[in-house]
């Protein structure tokens, strides 16, 4: 359980501050609401943080697995199927053991009286906020199937995705361990070996054989040092990146990162445009909406500014204006917004503009690869280069000085 502290206001219009405790944002949300409180903000204490901190290091459900539950409910309750029934059968065929031991418990708490969405908020290692939302708003609507639809197709889609940035990615990471793989040999091994045929000459050596030497000794003298410093490196950035200043500070700057910057953007924008049409499609109230939709888009410096987006609409502000002072979207963004919110089908563009960065992404993906290619190219042709002047240099010197001699 997460504390949360929240601002809001009663029914009879007056400031409400406290705290509550719950399994998450939306959970805490329909606490208040219940209580007959509108939200003007909900954010966990610092406790809580950390306590997200340590839950995301724990083992969540496959994306596969999820969305193959996901279409087997859509299946199942278009066809009329109780959703008793249709637990208990996906409970018994089901082979990964987190989903199969979900889906019991949720058999159990729709017995003792629940609804299928507050069942599923007691699992966010499973179902995400934005997926209990939409499965609420079937359940209201009578509409179920047709919110796992739309969640079907949303995770479909966030697969390929990953698929897309798996597939661009494996080259250079592979060329990457090479290099690694091959500087550790050569300064473990084989550089040792020359070093100490050249020792036996007393020779005057060039500076690329110097530099090799010298970078050969520290890595066999020292090398549990640079590993422990390697280490405590690693550990302190992701506790920094995990601290509230350090991930938004860290979220902002993949963002401007060179080669892969404008790659994550895009990514964010599609998934910022179709998670907040889903749940608009699905009736989800657009403050709501944007709650949800900024812990969908998986950045925190978008997600404190689609909050901030929020918090602006429920002072009297309207999506495209709100939008605009975040500075976070481009103007291709902010004239869809606009029309749509004209045209009453914001949802519908919101699909468009997703649609137009989900292309935009695939593009940048297929040509990552073309433009790392030539960097790893030329680090690979810079090692070569100084490997090669340090170790033939002086033989050379040591050919050109044996033949001089006779």
């Amino acid at each position: 359980m997460i504390q949360y502290q929240y601002r809001g206001r009663d029914s009879r219009g007056q400031l409400v501050t406290g705290e509550l405790e719950a399994n998450n944002a939306t959970s805490a949300a329909d606490q208040l609401m219940r209580r007959a409180i509108v939200v003007l903000e909900l954010t966990p204490r610092k406790a809580g943080q950390q306590h997200s901190w340590l839950n995301q290091l724990k083992r969540r459900v496959p994306l596969p697995v999820l969305m193959l539950f996901t279409r087997q409910m859509q299946s199942l309750t278009r066809s009329g199927v109780p959703l008793l029934q249709a637990l208990n059968g996906l409970a018994e065929s089901q082979h990964h053991p987190m989903m199969r031991d979900t889906l019991v418990e949720l058999k159990e708490q729709l017995v003792a009286g629940r609804t299928l969405s507050a069942a599923m908020n007691d699992h966010p290692r499973v179902f995400s906020d934005m997926y209990v939302a939409m499965i609420h708003v079937g359940e209201n609507t009578g509409k179920l199937d047709e919110s796992f639809e739309r969640l079907y197709r949303h995770l479909e889609r966030e697969q390929d995705t990953r698929r897309q940035i798996a597939s661009a990615t494996r080259y250079p990471i592979l060329v990457v361990a090479v290099i690694t793989l091959a500087l550790l040999v050569l300064n473990l091994l084989v550089i040792p070996k020359f070093a100490d045929m050249f020792s036996k000459f007393n020779a005057d050596l060039p500076w690329p054989t110097q530099v090799l030497i010298s970078t050969s000794n520290f890595f066999v003298n020292y090398w549990y040092l640079m590993l422990l410093a390697l280490l405590a490196a690693v550990l302190g950035w992701v506790w920094y990146t995990h601290t509230e200043a350090g991930g938004i500070r860290w979220d902002r700057w993949k963002l401007k990162l060179p080669l892969v910057g404008t790659l994550l953007q895009r990514a964010s924008l599609s998934r910022f445009g179709r998670s907040l049409g889903m749940m608009l499609r699905g009736g989800v109230p657009v403050n709501q909406a944007l709650q949800l939709v900024a812990a969908a888009v998986d950045n925190r410096f978008m997600h404190g500014r689609i909050v901030a987006m929020r918090r602006a609409i429920e002072g009297g502000d309207n999506l495209h204006r709100s939008a605009r002072q975040s500075e976070l979207f481009t103007p291709l963004v902010l004239q869809m917004l606009a029309v749509g919110e004209e045209t009453g089908r914001t949802d519908e563009l919101l699909d468009d503009l997703a649609e137009f960065y989900d292309r935009e992404v695939e593009f940048e993906l297929k040509s990552l690869t073309a433009k790392i290619e030539p960097i790893l190219l030329v680090v690979v042709a810079g090692m070569v280069l100084v490997l090669a002047l340090g170790i033939y240099l002086p033989m050379w010197d040591m050919f050109s000085a044996i033949q001089g001699g006779r």
